[in-house]
């Protein structure tokens, strides 16, 4: 019997506690914890492709690039994501062999540098809107945004932040070898940052482009390349809101694709953190729908993950 597949997409601010927890053995440590929810999938019998955010590591690489300019040349955007992908994706791959290990369930895990493709003529490009790195205080962001030309924004109450070209993700360039690795058994690290975003030339050349590519949309585009059953995205909360931070806020259980919609059109899920992972999972189902296939999403925290595939708690989304 085939096992049930899940995409699961991990954010880079979740390996981030805060300003006093930002090393790379800090980011590791939350990657332990992390993947401990994770096992328990495996364990229950769930094939699973890992992927996962890098919003505030591009934006500490890039922050050295430009403070060690006058000593070595800077890395150019899609670098940045080139080399998060690798450390992320060490860091996920050695804590979760460790935990199979230690849980006694031989499986191989694999990271696998991906590139994800988009449209140079993508209108992003012209609209930065895609947080990357630390949050700031407004005079420190004024300050940036003079003194290096950066596009700021606030970032859902939690400070601003730096706003890159976010173009919509086209095809996971590497979806086949995920998918041969898949079926040898292995559990898959991929997408880190929502790929390195490339664009293809008349003669099917790849370039890479400065850009940062939203990781819900992109694990949302290979759960749909690869057939998958669920799409799970982890956040900081148990539960999707309305009214989220309002006296009358509710939180919710279930939730179909009109309910969802409609919740958009009321705008109720705020635009740098809820919405992009409603709308991810909404892309999924509706793609599956076309292809005749059931599929749902699910988004929780990643403690409350194996309570929530029981469904005693998070936000469940189908069609």
């Amino acid at each position: 019997m085939t096992k049930p597949l899940a995409i699961v997409a991990v954010g880079g601010n979740a390996l981030i506690l805060d300003d006093r927890h930002n090393s790379i053995p800090d980011q590791y440590q939350s990657v332990i914890e992390s993947v401990q929810h994770i096992a328990e999938m495996i364990e229950a019998g769930w094939d699973l492709v890992i992927t996962h955010g890098n919003g505030p590591q591009v934006g500490f690489i890039l922050r050295r690039s430009e403070m060690s300019q006058t000593e070595v040349a800077p890395v150019p955007l899609d670098y940045a994501v080139g080399d998060t992908q690798g450390a992320i994706g060490y860091m996920f791959q050695k804590a979760l062999n460790n935990e199979l290990q230690r849980r006694g369930i031989n499986k191989p895990v694999v990271a696998i540098v991906t590139q994800t493709l988009v449209n140079s003529e993508d209108p992003a490009f012209g609209q930065p809107t895609k947080p990357i790195g630390a949050f700031f205080d407004l005079e420190t962001a004024q300050q940036r945004q003079q003194e290096l030309g950066w596009t700021m924004m606030e970032d859902a109450g939690r400070g601003w932040r730096r706003t890159v070209a976010s173009p919509q993700p086209l095809e996971i360039i590497e979806h086949g070898v995920i998918a041969s690795l898949l079926a040898q058994g292995c559990v898959v690290i991929a997408c880190g940052g929502g790929g390195i975003p490339v664009i293809r030339h008349a003669d099917k050349q790849l370039s890479g482009v400065e850009a940062v590519i939203d990781k819900d949309l992109a694990s949302a585009l290979l759960a749909e390349q690869l057939g998958a059953d669920l799409l799970l995205i982890p956040t900081g909360v148990e539960q999707v809101a309305v009214n989220f931070g309002q006296p009358d806020q509710r939180w919710l259980s279930n939730l179909t694709m009109d309910e969802a919609q409609a919740l958009i059109d009321q705008n109720q899920f705020g635009a740098g953190s809820m919405l992009p992972k409603v709308e991810a999972i909404m892309r999924f189902i509706a793609h599956n729908q076309k292809q005749g296939k059931a599929s749902s999403g699910l988004i929780t925290s990643p403690e409350a993950i194996k309570r929530a595939l029981a469904h005693k708690t998070g936000t469940w989304i189908s069609s």
